[in-house]
């Protein structure tokens, strides 16, 4: 028995490297509350599994993937195709995983497929929008900078604004860029950002509307 255990837990790791099964944390149908396509529905795919460690995070519980249900693919796009032509898949640290597979098969869909990621991860998959958010603790690999189309930087300090000018500096012309408050400490950081933002105009303030609209 404990054979069989150990062959069926190995053969789903090798299912789980291959991006054919992945750690789901959760999916819903709602309102993006942030950047670019803030306002907009879309159903949200959280993928378990994150090393980056945002001491501000507020779904740590998504880090640990052994928590979350090792989920064929299969299902996820079944799921998906049901609520929306728009999917956003987030984490955690979605890139810790092979996207490729899962994002053919939203493609075969005819789906359009935005992520939301770090960039600590090369990146996998095929993608209609990239939103990069870079973290301190764990910077972006060199190749994601220029494929992203928008680069969101949190906010939780007077630092993050020299930290997301460093950043800005590395992507393309054509990125949008924007500031976020970190939600904490949002009282204390939303006036600094504006008047930065009004002093610096290449960028966009981003709340997270979706929290002052109490919806996921």
């Amino acid at each position: 028995m404990n054979y069989l255990c150990t062959m069926v837990e190995e053969n789903v790791m090798d299912l789980v490297e291959k991006g054919l099964t992945l750690p789901l944390m959760e999916e819903f149908y709602t309102i993006q509350g942030e950047g670019y396509h803030k306002g907009t529905a879309a159903y949200f795919i959280r993928i378990g599994g994150c090393d980056v460690g945002c001491h501000w995070c507020d779904v740590k519980e998504s880090w640990n993937a052994e928590t979350h249900p090792p989920t064929p693919i299969d299902s996820i796009i079944a799921n998906a195709e049901k609520y929306s032509d728009t999917i956003v898949i987030t984490g955690g640290e979605p890139l810790t995983w092979d996207m490729g597979p899962l994002t053919q098969g939203l493609k075969a869909k005819n789906m359009k497929i935005h992520i939301e990621t770090s960039g600590a991860y090369p990146l996998t998959g095929v993608w209609d929008w990239i939103c990069l958010s870079p973290k301190k603790n764990k910077l972006p690999v060199d190749d994601i900078y220029r494929k992203a189309h928008e680069l969101k930087v949190i906010v939780y300090n007077k630092h993050d604004f020299i930290f997301a000018e460093e950043q800005a500096a590395k992507v393309n012309d054509d990125c949008i860029l924007y500031l976020q408050p970190e939600w904490s400490v949002r009282d204390k950081m939303v006036p600094q950002i504006v008047d930065y933002v009004m002093k610096h105009p290449k960028w966009k303030v981003s709340l997270q509307t979706h929290k002052y609209l109490n919806i996921p």
